[in-house]
């Protein structure tokens, strides 16, 4: 990113990232990690439902295409809807870690404009790793994986318990949530976002 804040700037005593032994493999298919999930999920009639692929190391790729309702200006992609999208990639990182998380801090640089029926290819990875904080950057392109690049993002991700979310949200969703008999869709369910 260019001008990245002191807050995206890992300390002196970061690590780096470790993939987790039982990560997706490289190329496979993240899918969502919750139905209701505004980025991912399948079951929200104008969400992103953006995909994202395991990569090597603690990185991955994902791709959604920008639909109408999406839109800010006329047949631009809405700015919140292109950080949404970053958030939810920077965020799916954090499966490769097998880590609960949610955004602390995201910055986001809008390069160009990304028109409605255009393909955003994003890559992201984990660059650091300092306690509970999970440092992170991506990419997104149009005009194919090695194309044109129009927004970039780095964030700080925050190790929390699922607790954070038991107290948080709203109980229905919650409970639901924690008893699927599916216990990846269980684990998942509770694994980014404020």
């Amino acid at each position: 990113m260019s001008g990245t804040s002191e807050a995206l700037t890992p300390p002196t005593d970061a690590v780096a990232p470790i993939r987790h032994p039982d990560a997706p493999a490289p190329g496979e298919l993240l899918g969502a990690h919750y139905d209701q999930c505004f980025g991912c999920g399948g079951a929200q009639p104008h969400g992103l439902h953006l995909e994202a692929r395991a990569g090597e190391g603690v990185s991955l790729t994902a791709e959604f295409t920008v639909r109408s309702a999406h839109q800010g200006a006329p047949g631009l992609a809405h700015g919140g809807v292109l950080a949404t999208a970053l958030d939810e990639t920077l965020g799916s990182l954090n499966w490769l870690l097998r880590t609960i998380a949610v955004t602390g801090r995201l910055e986001t640089d809008f390069v160009r404009p990304v028109p409605v029926g255009t393909v955003l290819h994003l890559e992201a990875e984990v660059t650091a790793v300092a306690g509970r904080k999970i440092y992170s950057r991506a990419t997104g392109r149009i005009g194919g994986p090695e194309g044109s690049v129009a927004v970039r993002a780095g964030a700080v991700f925050i190790e929390v318990k699922v607790d954070h979310f038991v107290d948080n949200g709203r109980p229905q969703e919650i409970r639901a949530a924690m008893e699927d008999p599916d216990q990846v869709r269980r684990a998942r369910a509770f694994e980014v976002n404020p």
